[in-house]
């Protein structure tokens, strides 16, 4: 399938005032920079340029001399690996000399810094991503990236092996680049040499490998791509167990407009609460992202585990308790289920607290409220309050100064 791409977008990007100041200062005199990667992939494809890095002849200390000459601001972010960033007026830009790689261990690579367009081109992982494009409008292509750009095919430079073996994390990206950009089936070569390269997976950190999961898992084509991992063994070792796919399409359904990871991870991975603890470890998940898949676990079971239809009454019970984002996403998830049956005025009193146009209700006594009224300090401030919250829970989560005075009279008496 061959599609069009953007010619028009890449004359645009040198038109940035900015971008052109850069490089009209880091070209001429026997040296050339080219912008390279990501913005030219995202420009021809006709999607947002996010980030602009630029490949250069130029050696790292000559870039902060040239910059600073040029009225620029030079950082050395990544100097020892040739990465200088460039601040014009404001919009910063990585300028990076090109490299060879040396020696490479399927994590990290030893490069010598060099002048060598396609030879740095030929280094990278896909074909998509070797792009580069001149300050005259001319775009390098010594891999083949545009014609697997216009048939939205994500391939690997060379043999797939050999780049996967300099950087088993490939494995993954191929995926979320597959996620994120093709269309139909992954590529054959890459998607067999992935399989037979499986194992170097193990020697990456699990950071590394929690952050391509969570990209893909927001990914265009997630779903689809989640599936390929699944048949061919992948998901299950990302995972360590199994996987909710029905909920993970329902959940790219709701959260379309504006996906968020974790709770996609959610959605797709966690049934009971040990699943948080595990993916926690697995993934090496922060203390929010964990605390979230924990409270999905927990609001789960509760909603299956409901023997009676939720009505407004048990949303706002639920809202109170739980939050609203919790809430939102298990319903989202387990929508169409049997259980628990949702009743029309539950899906509304929803939708007010998702639309802020009813606040969340706040158990309204604090520790204070008893101490004013003669009870001293000490655990049994928090043993009644813990009381009177479950009896405003049970109470339909009211904030009226009549509930309030009744939860008082209820622990003074």
């Amino acid at each position: 399938m061959i599609q069009s791409l953007n010619q028009k977008a890449l004359a645009d990007l040198l038109r940035l005032p900015h971008l052109a100041r850069l490089l009209a200062a880091f070209n001429g005199d026997g040296v050339e920079t080219r912008i390279v990667g990501g913005a030219v992939r995202n420009a021809l494809l006709g999607r947002p340029v996010i980030d602009l890095d630029c490949a250069t002849t130029i050696m790292p200390d000559r870039i902060m001399m040239l910059a600073e000459k040029a009225g620029f601001r030079a950082v050395p972010t990544g100097i020892d690996h040739g990465t200088i960033t460039v601040i014009v007026d404001g919009e910063p830009f990585e300028v990076t000399t090109l490299r060879e790689d040396v020696e490479t261990d399927g994590r990290y690579a030893v490069v010598h810094f060099g002048h060598d367009f396609e030879a740095d081109a030929r280094r990278r992982d896909f074909t998509m991503n070797a792009l580069s494009l001149g300050a005259d409008g001319r775009i390098y292509d010594y891999t083949g990236g545009v014609d697997d750009l216009a048939a939205r095919r994500v391939r690997f430079i060379g043999d797939a092996h050999t780049r996967i073996r300099e950087d088993y994390l490939r494995i993954l990206r191929f995926f979320r680049f597959h996620a994120e950009y093709a269309e139909g089936d992954p590529d054959p070569e890459g998607l067999a040499a992935a399989g037979v390269e499986r194992e170097g997976l193990g020697i990456l950190s699990r950071e590394r490998i929690r952050h391509e999961l969570l990209r893909l898992l927001v990914a265009r084509r997630a779903e689809d791509t989640v599936r390929v991992l699944a048949e061919h063994g992948f998901l299950t070792w990302l995972l360590d167990g199994a996987a909710e796919f029905g909920r993970f399409r329902k959940m790219i359904t709701a959260d379309a407009a504006k996906p968020v990871a974790i709770w996609r991870l959610a959605v797709l991975a966690v049934m009971v609460e040990q699943d948080s603890e595990r993916l926690r470890e697995r993934l090496r998940l922060s203390n929010d992202e964990e605390n979230k898949l924990a409270a999905y676990a927990k609001v789960l079971c509760i909603l299956k585990a409901s023997a009676s239809s939720l009505d407004a009454v048990a949303i706002r019970r639920l809202v109170a308790e739980h939050g609203v984002e919790t809430l939102s996403v298990a319903l989202s998830a387990i929508a169409g289920e049997p259980t628990p049956v949702v009743r029309d005025d539950a899906l509304s009193a929803l939708r007010r607290f998702e639309s802020g146009e009813e606040p969340v209700p706040v158990f309204p006594l604090r520790g204070a409220d008893l101490v004013e009224r003669g009870i001293p300090k000490g655990p049994k401030i928090g043993e009644l309050l813990a009381l009177a919250r479950e009896t405003w829970l049970a109470g339909g989560c009211r904030t009226d100064e009549e509930t309030t005075t009744q939860l008082l009279r209820g622990i003074l008496d």
